[in-house]
C-alpha cells in the first residue's frame, strides 16, 4: 500500500464564475470559433470582453443633469 492519493492545494486564480444571458446566435458563433481554434469558448469570450473594454469609448448621455 505504498501508493498514496495525493491532494495538493488548488492554486487560486483571478477567475470567478458568473452567469451571462446572450443571444443564441452569438453563443453559436463562439462555439464555432472554439471548434476551429485551440481556445475554449470561455477563453474566447474573455478575450472579446477584454478587447471591448480596452477599446471602449464611453460617451455619457448629454441629457443627464450633473448633480454636484
Amino acid at each position: 500500500m505504498g501508493n498514496k492519493f495525493v491532494v495538493r492545494s488548488k492554486k487560486s486564480d483571478n477567475y470567478v464564475i458568473t452567469s451571462l444571458r446572450i443571444e443564441k446566435g452569438l453563443l453559436e458563433a463562439f462555439d464555432e470559433l472554439a471548434g476551429k481554434s485551440d481556445y475554449s469558448r470561455n477563453e474566447l469570450m474573455c478575450m472579446a470582453l477584454r478587447y471591448a473594454l480596452e477599446n471602449l469609448e464611453f460617451i455619457p448621455d448629454t441629457n443627464e443633469k450633473n448633480e454636484t
